[in-house]
Parts: structure tokens; sequence; C-alpha cells
């Protein structure tokens, strides 16, 4: 498979494909003797794999460990186990700051009178709240 058909099948980009063979989650692409990158079966596989760890919102360090662990037929479990429950726990904790920041927004806007007057309750709220 080309670059093109690669990132069709896995819905991935090119760009990004290209992206994490620079920073080493997937290894360098094989090549034809004109240059243009070529991927099998198993590069796929992989960006699949990249794809779910993605929509889980792990970073490029977390893919990395979570990969290196994926690809270690002699893992722990323990260590796999370890890293879902620190990122899980990571992401109810910015849920809980995203929920905060909505209560905050929607404050303000119950404040607004929202109608044709410059007077706005919501930029005067944001102006005269500290940030944290």
């Amino acid at each position: 498979m080309n670059i093109g058909e690669i990132a069709e099948r896995s819905g991935i980009t090119a760009k990004m494909i290209r992206y994490y063979e620079s920073v080493g989650l997937i290894p360098p692409a094989h090549r034809t003797e004109a240059g243009y990158r070529t991927y099998g079966q198993e590069d796929l596989k992989v960006l699949l794999f990249i794809k779910r760890l993605r929509a889980l919102d792990f970073s490029v360090k977390q893919m990395d460990a979570m990969l290196t662990l994926w690809r270690n037929p002699s893992r722990s479990s323990a260590d796999v186990k370890a890293l879902a429950l620190s990122h899980s726990e990571a992401l109810e904790e910015k849920a809980e700051q995203l929920l905060a920041m909505s209560k905050a927004l929607r404050q303000l806007a119950g404040e607004c009178h929202g109608n044709d007057q410059p007077e706005c309750a919501i930029l005067d709220g944001l102006a005269d709240t500290p940030v944290a």
C-alpha cells in the first residue's frame, strides 16, 4: 500500500502518518526505488491501534508507552493496567474541570440580558474574574 491507500484504510491522514513516523510511533516505512513509502498489513494494524489510542485521548508519550507494551510479548498486564487506569483518572479530572468551566460560562450567560444593548454581564464577568 502507498501512503494514500493506508491513510484511507486506517482513517488517519497521510500527514499524521508521516508525523507518527517522525516521532517514532511507527517504524520508518519501506521505500520503493523511487522513494515512495510502502506499507503492509502489520503497518495498518499498528495505525488502527494508534487511532484507538488517540480516540481515547492518549498523548504521544502515552501512545509510545502503550505501543511498547503491545509489541512486547513478555509484558506484564499489570503495567498495561496501570497505564490505562492512570490515563482514566486524568480523563476524569479533565472532565470535572470542563464541567466547572461550562457551569461558570452558563452562570455568566444567565446574567446577560442578551439584547441589543452594549452592556454584557458575560464580558464584565470575564474581565473581573481572576484567572485560576
